[in-house]
């Protein structure tokens, strides 16, 4: 009987000690809850853009059609020179897989070489010539677009996309040298004033965006753009005789190939998951 009664004691001395060593720890704060984390994708985004395009031109005639349809053309050769390409934007990200955003772009001077061989009539005569071209090109351009992810693998998404806006053409330093057979062979000089005019423009877009962080995405694109027709001023002859008629750039292309960045202004914080609840 006595042995178990000091069981007993010594049980309860070993539980009130234990009791007295947990009053004096202290106790710790139980984890501040956090909501969940957000979806990595969604919000608004800025963006920039540098690069280089390589232009053609369909092809070069006079602005008045009645004057180009006295000529025929044997053999035009145009070709643009590459020129930098410099745009800033701001769009928007609706989910995984759809964007988009509104741009400017300034497209930088870019030098124009064009050789054209030609045939005609003149006051019943016939004759031959050919003219050789030079001016400069530059523009002003601002294009809402769209873009479809098609995925992403190992941080890289490739995309699809279309645009729509308008281009503010510039066409200037055109000058027309000319040697004409009529039937003897004669020189003749013109150029033209610098002249603008607005177009519609299109767009179609693809490329590959790497994804750093959740902020910032970097952007290898190329783009299919057409941007109108170009006109000069009016042309005006070496002795400053000015005529009615200028030329016309006809159906104006260009394969640009882009460096970008996207930064989201919305990425999502990453919160700590909330504390596990027990009960009973």
């Amino acid at each position: 009987m006595r042995s178990v009664k000091m069981i007993l004691a010594a049980g309860a001395a070993s539980l009130i000690c234990s009791a007295a060593v947990a009053a004096d720890m202290p106790i710790a704060p139980p984890p501040a809850y956090a909501p969940p984390p957000v979806e990595d994708f969604g919000g608004w985004y800025l963006r920039g853009d540098i690069g280089f395009s390589n232009q053609q031109v369909k092809d070069l005639r006079y602005g008045r059609e009645s004057a180009y349809s006295q000529l025929t053309s044997l053999n035009q050769q145009t070709s643009f020179d590459a020129a930098g390409i410099y745009g800033v934007g701001v769009g928007y990200q609706f989910n995984s897989w759809f964007r988009a955003d509104l741009v400017g772009q300034y497209r930088g001077n870019s030098n124009f070489k064009g050789t054209d061989r030609f045939t005609g009539t003149a006051n019943g005569f016939p004759y031959s010539g050919i003219d050789n071209y030079g001016a400069s090109k530059s523009e002003w351009l601002v294009m809402a677009n769209g873009y479809v992810d098609l995925g992403t693998w190992w941080c890289v998404t490739p995309f699809v996309g279309a645009g729509v806006g308008a281009a503010r053409v510039t066409m200037s330093n055109f000058t027309d040298t000319g040697v004409n057979n009529i039937p003897f062979s004669t020189v003749s000089y013109a150029s033209a004033p610098t002249a603008s005019k607005w177009n519609l423009a299109w767009a179609l877009h693809t490329g590959l965006a790497y994804k750093v962080n959740p902020n910032l995405t970097l952007e290898l694109a190329y783009s299919y753009l057409n941007l109108g027709d170009g006109y000069t001023g009016s042309l005006a002859t070496y002795d400053g005789l000015t005529s009615n008629n200028s030329f016309k750039f006809k159906d104006i292309t260009s394969h640009d190939v882009k460096l970008g960045v996207r930064w989201n202004l919305d990425s999502a914080p990453i919160y700590a998951p909330p504390p596990l609840m027990r009960k009973g």
